[in-house]
């Protein structure tokens, strides 16, 4: 049974769409523009995270969970913060709600493995509270150096914290998904958490809608050139 099946019970399956380069072009005549090692630079920003103490989080975590993916990715997810199988294995989106979102992302027509995944803040809020906003600040600055570094076509945010982080917003999420937003001229969609949707799967069809633009972008050249603004 396709992704889409499995997820939403759609009838057809979505065909997976082309993967442009994030790579800048060279003009003919002009000095090679130097070429950025993706990889190499988001291991130089974990390495400045360090065994971080920055904020009180780091008092009840068992692992900092840093991000996940290609450094190439074309679509990157910004979730909340990491849950306790997150936690216990340093890895995003690894419990009940990564379930879910793999079947979100296979039903686009992609793999994980092409794409890049982190969260607002790195170490689990304790019960999984929403991250407070000292916390946030004192986090977010780095999830903000990987999304320059990667400079995906896209960014989802998944639920209103990473939604209102990325945006400096405090609407919300009723008043910011449905709409394109941009985060430093790369097009952001927000969209509902997968642990929303376990919650509340009748929102399941507007998820889908939003993942359709998602998609609709990475094909589009809205993707590309980062027109327009929210």
């Amino acid at each position: 049974m396709s992704g889409v099946r499995e997820w939403l019970r759609l009838p057809e399956a979505i065909a997976r769409p082309a993967q442009g380069s994030s790579e800048p072009a060279e003009v003919e005549g002009s000095p090679p523009v130097p070429r950025i090692d993706k990889a190499e630079k988001l291991r130089d920003i974990r390495e400045v995270i360090g065994e971080c103490t920055r904020c009180r989080l780091h008092q009840s975590r068992t692992h900092i969970v840093y991000g996940e993916g290609s450094p190439d990715a074309s679509l990157v997810f910004v979730g909340e913060g990491p849950g306790a199988e997150e936690d216990r294995r340093a890895k995003p989106f690894v419990g009940r709600a990564g379930k879910l979102l793999d079947k979100m992302i296979h039903a686009i027509g992609l793999e994980r493995s092409g794409i890049y995944i982190a969260n607002v803040v790195k170490c689990r809020p304790p019960g999984n509270r929403t991250p407070l906003a000292d916390e946030i600040a004192a986090c977010s600055p780095f999830l903000f150096q990987q999304l320059e570094t990667i400079r995906p076509v896209v960014i989802c945010a998944l639920g209103l914290c990473a939604a209102q982080t990325l945006l400096g917003s405090t609407q919300p999420m009723g008043a910011l998904r449905g709409r394109l937003h941009f985060w430093r001229g790369i097009p952001l969609i927000a969209t509902y958490h997968p642990a929303y949707l376990l919650r509340n799967p009748a929102q399941k069809a507007n998820v889908w809608k939003d993942l359709l633009e998602v998609k609709n972008i990475l094909g589009s050249d809205v993707g590309k050139e980062g027109k327009g603004r929210s």
